[in-house]
């Protein structure tokens, strides 16, 4: 599973993801910084990325168009990049078996540990 993420999430995280996430990016790496949602939604499908967000837009879009791609939905309010790092990846055995299930667009994590 490879994520994209969002333009709200640092671009720093990119290389720590890739043993857990191998091929992810980041919207700015990209040089999709100023496309609309739509239109990386539409790059996320063509390329087999699921979006990592902290905000509700693309899970809107995914109520309206169904997956693929997929959402992950950061629920955890302003974070330092390590925090973020490690709900991806403590939660990623969850976010694959959740996302892999067939009408299921969109999981949501919440930041529990302080």
């Amino acid at each position: 599973m490879k994520l994209l993420l969002d333009e709200n999430l640092s671009r720093k995280l990119v290389p720590f993801l890739q043993t857990d996430y191998p091929g992810s990016s980041q919207i700015a790496l990209l040089g999709m910084e100023r496309n609309s949602d739509s239109e990386i939604w539409k790059y996320a499908k063509d390329n087999d990325y699921v979006i990592v967000t902290q905000d509700s837009d693309f899970h809107e879009l995914s109520l309206l168009f169904n997956a693929p791609p997929k959402i992950i939905w950061l629920k955890s309010g302003n974070q330092p990049k390590s925090a973020i790092l490690n709900m991806l990846i403590r939660h990623r055995e969850t976010i694959e078996k959740v996302l892999s299930v067939d009408g299921k667009a969109c999981i949501e994590i919440y930041n529990l540990q302080a």
